[in-house]
């Protein structure tokens, strides 16, 4: 039986991998988890951010979401701390940091 790229592991015995690992489905960054890659992190500062959403058009990873109308949420798990958001944020909200770890 040939498992699908979501339900493979690292505990995955080699006999139920496709051959030569090829995905035969459509990818997606969710499975992985590359927020680990990051060495700087998008810091939003509330009081600045104007909620222009310029950050979430401009994300190549679409890290970043509007909660509740009022607030973004950083998904840190897929942000790879590019710095675009940063740069395109016309109000200086977005600075990047070192994540506490």
């Amino acid at each position: 039986m040939i498992r699908k790229a979501s339900e493979i592991n690292e505990t995955s015995p080699w006999q139920e991998l496709t051959p030569g690992g090829e995905i035969y489905e459509g990818g997606t960054s969710l499975l992985v988890n590359t927020g680990d890659w990051r060495t700087e992190t998008p810091l939003v500062n509330a009081e600045k951010c104007k909620l222009c959403m310029l950050c979430i058009l401009y994300c190549p990873d679409s890290s970043i979401r509007v909660q509740g109308s009022q607030e973004l949420k950083l998904d840190l798990l897929h942000c790879k701390g590019c710095g675009i958001c940063a740069e395109v944020c016309p109000f200086g909200a977005i600075t990047l940091g070192r994540e506490e770890r």
